[in-house]
């Protein structure tokens, strides 16, 4: 499938990878994760800063192989601008091409489940974008689909492989705030003008964009453990999706996890453990953190410099989930302990109730 440098590594794991579609942060997570890369359209307004950073860090041993698209002219014609050896014209021929070995699905979650079990079922390793899919059954779907083609399968939530992140479960673990009481998250961006925000049939709302983010946090806070209620209240707009939601999860022991999340309000976009012992700040961004406030104590960790600006924030960081992928791969898993099946299951399903709640339903809920 076009020429390839040899790797100077003992082993080589992953000949390509295939972004679909192809955005920048995306891209550059598996370019710094030493992965070749194949790049489906709608192609980055920092495309040229995508290729720009394959070929200059070669400290990540990568390589851009070849890019693909629902169209061959444009995937040749943007193959052609940069210098890559092929295009693929269709996603079916990605999917039967056996040089591939791991997949990632950047498509709008509605389109999750089928993207996913095509490539799945053609003996793709996956990491797909969160949300994992629209419901609880797509969920399903998946992991049934994951195991009977026994194939590596883990939800992309990119918050979770942060070193700030890591250094919160590490605090946790060794319980060094004492039992935790309270977690609060919440994460709030002016979004009403972006039509995959807003659109139920793109899969919008402020749960299942951003608030996401929130519920995974509490999740990861209280180590994968089921609350015993889950109390949600929200606003909906008229396409039918929350505009707003706060979702309540209340856990054995008297312990409680706030989660707040609005497409239509600037909010601090901070969170917050509390223990017996101590507590834990996390600065804004919290979905993307590089700085942890330790019982009043500030420490940093600094993401890699871009050489060029990027379209979201902190996305350089996108880079350790794909390392994850890569570390699970060599010790021959099939999933993430830190970000596991179950944990994305589990996520589904307070999600669905808490939409339940609020009265969002989407066209995948009534299949």
């Amino acid at each position: 499938m076009g020429t390839m440098r040899s790797w100077p590594m003992t082993q080589r794991l992953t000949d390509v990878v295939y972004v679909h579609p192809c955005h920048f942060p995306a891209c550059l997570l598996y370019m710094n994760a030493r992965k070749n890369l194949l790049c489906e359209k709608p192609f980055s307004t920092n495309s040229g800063e995508l290729i720009a950073s394959a070929r200059k860090n070669n400290v990540f041993l990568m390589e851009v192989v070849a890019v693909a698209g629902r169209g061959l002219e444009r995937a040749q014609e943007f193959a052609k601008k940069h210098n890559i050896p092929k295009a693929y014209g269709n996603y079916e021929e990605l999917a039967n091409d056996p040089e591939i070995d791991v997949v990632y699905v950047g498509t709008i979650h509605p389109c999750h489940l089928p993207a996913c079990l095509l490539y799945m079922n053609a003996g793709k390793n996956l990491l797909c974008e969160k949300p994992f899919s629209m419901n609880s059954g797509e969920v399903q779907k998946l992991i049934t689909s994951a195991r009977k083609n026994n194939v590596f399968l883990m939800e992309a939530m990119w918050t979770r492989f942060f070193p700030a992140s890591r250094e919160i479960s590490r605090i946790l673990s060794q319980g060094e705030l004492g039992e935790v009481k309270v977690a609060r998250a919440e994460f709030g961006v002016p979004s009403m003008h972006v039509p995959r925000s807003v659109e139920k049939e793109l899969g919008g709302g402020a749960l299942m964009n951003i608030g996401v983010y929130c519920v995974q946090f509490a999740l990861m806070v209280f180590d994968g453990e089921r609350p015993e209620t889950i109390q949600a209240s929200g606003f909906c707009l008229d396409s039918g999706v929350d505009e707003a939601m706060v979702v309540t999860l209340m856990f054995s022991r008297n312990r409680i996890a706030v989660c707040i999340c609005s497409v239509a309000a600037q909010l601090p976009n901070e969170a917050v453990i509390v223990g017996t012992k101590g507590s834990i700040k996390i600065p804004a961004n919290m979905w993307c953190p590089t700085a942890l406030v330790v019982n009043g104590k500030e420490e940093e960790y600094p993401l890699p410099q871009p050489s060029l600006p990027l379209n979201f924030v902190n996305s350089t960081g996108l880079r350790y989930e794909a390392e994850e992928v890569r570390q699970c791969l060599l010790k021959g898993l099939k999933e993430s302990s830190r970000m596991s099946l179950s944990d994305s299951a589990l996520l589904m399903e307070i999600m669905d109730e808490a939409r339940r709640q609020v009265g969002v339903l989407y066209s995948q809920d009534i299949q």
